[in-house]
């Protein structure tokens, strides 16, 4: 079972109704295209097919995807403890950089507009950040050593 904020599941659920959006738009293009006659040689009702299945397979994925997660709520967590979906700012003590990490539940690519590096609660940098307060240093065994940082505040 999968844990979520519950940002990350209004997030999910989102995906998911602009997936049917997209699915309905899909269909009434299948429909145009067939009216047009011969099917076979068709390339815009072929195109729109080919797009409907992989509208299907993708809605299928995240049905259920959204069926067995856990949404976990940060309602009770003290003010100064890492929590999923906390943005925290680290000191990198190897090279005293500073950077943003959110925990999250799922992991995701990083977007291309934000400084905030998303970190899967179920990676070792996750499982080192879930708990820990401000101020303490965490360990983070990584391929290439053991990393350590500290915890310097909890931005959201």
């Amino acid at each position: 079972m999968q844990i979520v904020s519950a940002a990350e599941k209004a997030e999910l659920e989102r995906k998911r109704e602009d997936l049917y959006k997209q699915k309905i738009d899909v269909q009434d293009r299948i429909r145009k295209a067939a009216s047009l006659g011969d099917l076979s040689e068709n390339a815009e009702y072929h195109f729109a097919k080919e797009e409907n299945r992989q509208i299907e397979r993708d809605l299928a994925e995240l049905e259920a995807k959204i069926k067995n997660l856990s949404v976990v709520s940060n309602e009770h967590v003290p003010e100064d403890v890492v929590f999923l979906g906390h943005t925290v700012k680290l000191l990198d003590l190897d090279d005293d950089s500073e950077q943003l990490v959110r925990l999250v539940g799922e992991a995701q690519p990083p977007s291309a507009d934000s400084d905030v590096l998303p970190v899967s609660a179920n990676s070792p940098m996750g499982e080192a950040l879930m708990k820990a307060r401000i101020g303490d240093t965490v360990k983070v065994k990584a391929p290439r050593g053991t990393m350590e940082f500290k915890i310097l505040e909890i931005v959201q």
